[in-house]
């Protein structure tokens, strides 16, 4: 908020506390009461903090006068954004509030896709033509200033077809002599984005480059406007949420957990846990081939648990570690040679540190209890072989199968965890039964003590 919390009355603090807390899950009339209760620029204040898809709920259920006028209180990108969160029904009384010049942009706005640059962008700009002294420059933004619903963080520099030239900062501007026109002090190398870029490549533009604004540019060169560091906050916040819940086997929600319903939250999980259950009787399937096997040696059972999580965790790792270097700009498609051989040499690595403790908790079992017979030799080599081939398997899968999702123009973030790990399992026990079947069961009784 703009005013300090130690300027607010002790009741406000304390309705604002509490208004924070049960916002998620009160109904539309409540939230109107206890709005209802602050003062109107705490109201107005605590309505511009909300998310987009929270303002549209509210605003179509406040009376008229308020709604249009909270309405016009968003910058005309966020208002935008407000409209396309509205229901079909409720966009068009929304739209009618706003006045004729804003219509025309915010539906202009409404044109581009709510995930592309043209949509996070906001189209009022300070602007400057070439042939401007520093001087009109500075006078002409002391009147621009004021009609402006965001800070102005840099003047760009356009002619007659709207087309960008250059950019200048409010400090470039300030320092240069007064008779320099703005053509001759301006910047001509400017980073900026085409109008249709998605929204996910435009935040390491502004970590790379460290900026607080990005022009947006439509095919032609002409400037369509900016995109800020405070829209990108909220992107970056999204993006960020949506990978997660792929990661862990969810189809990505559209709102706050306790605003979606039971019915859609089902929908969006039952697709990938369906999947997974499908990966899942194929282990079953795995584990029936051998069942013959596993009646005579019922040892080899006990390490079935311990086989399966070895490639699981191992590809899950794996999978997080390079979907989250592709999202950050760390890796690129033609890195996948090096991936896979830094995973190789790592997998086999972290493979080998396993099968250490594998064989150790074989020999220290054997030690204690006795319980694995003359030939506990070779259930330990058994168990060590097959986590090194687990291990290094899942590690290559989990790493290179992002890659592969990225160059089908798919998302990289769907190679999630249980995938991951469903696949390895099944994988895995392949390779354990395979080494059980070289090195143990040829070898060892069936009558020996489990």
């Amino acid at each position: 908020m703009d005013r300090a919390e130690g300027q607010l009355t002790p009741e406000t603090n304390e309705v604002l506390t509490d208004l924070k807390a049960a916002w998620p899950v009160m109904a539309p009339d409540e939230r109107i009461e206890s709005l209802k209760l602050l003062p109107e620029d705490e109201a107005e204040e605590f309505f511009l903090a909300l998310t987009s898809r929270e303002q549209a709920q509210l605003l179509v259920a406040l009376p008229h006068l308020t709604r249009r006028a909270w309405l016009r209180l968003l910058p005309l990108d966020d208002a935008a954004d407000v409209v396309q969160h509205a229901s079909r029904g409720d966009r068009d009384a929304l739209l009618a509030l706003l006045d004729d010049v804003s219509l025309r942009e915010v539906r202009a706005l409404l044109a581009y896709a709510e995930d592309e640059a043209g949509g996070l962008m906001n189209p009022r700009f300070a602007r400057l033509r070439p042939e401007m002294t520093v001087d009109e420059a500075i006078l002409y933004l002391r009147r621009q200033a004021q009609q402006k619903d965001r800070p102005i963080y840099y003047c760009y520099v356009l002619d007659s077809e709207q087309k960008l030239k250059g950019v200048l900062s409010f400090r470039q501007l300030l320092t240069a002599p007064a008779a320099k026109r703005i053509e001759e002090v301006m910047i001509t190398d400017v980073v900026t984005v085409a109008e249709d870029l998605d929204q996910e490549k435009i935040a390491p533009l502004f970590s790379a480059k460290n900026l607080v604004a990005l022009p947006v540019l439509d095919g032609d060169g002409r400037m369509k406007g900016v995109v800020s560091a405070e829209d990108i906050v909220d992107v970056v916040q999204e993006e960020a949420t949506e990978d997660i819940q792929k990661l862990a086997g969810v189809e990505a929600l559209d709102a706050p957990y306790l605003q979606v319903s039971i019915l859609e939250m089902v929908r969006k999980r039952a697709g990938w846990l369906a999947i997974l259950f499908l990966g899942g009787t194929l282990t079953a399937s795995a584990i029936g081939h051998f069942d013959h096997e596993l009646s005579l040696w019922k040892v080899l059972m006990a390490y079935i648990p311990l086989i399966m999580s070895s490639g699981g965790n191992s590809g899950s790792q794996s999978a997080t570690l390079v979907i989250r270097a592709l999202a950050l700009g760390e890796l690129r498609l033609d890195d996948w040679w090096r991936v896979f051989k830094r995973e190789l040499i790592g997998g086999l690595t972290l493979g080998l540190f396993l099968s250490c403790i594998g064989m150790l908790r074989v020999l220290l079992w054997q030690w204690l209890f006795g319980e694995y017979g003359d030939h506990f030799m070779r259930l330990a080599f058994t168990i060590s072989f097959s986590v090194v081939g687990v291990v290094l398997f899942g590690s290559l899968v989990g790493s290179l199968l992002p890659f592969l999702l990225r160059l089908l123009k798919l998302d990289p973030a769907t190679a999630c965890s249980p995938f991951v790990a469903t696949f390895c399992d099944v994988t895995g026990l392949m390779i354990y039964f395979g080494f059980c079947s070289l090195i143990y069961i040829p070898h060892v009784p069936s009558d020996l003590p489990p």
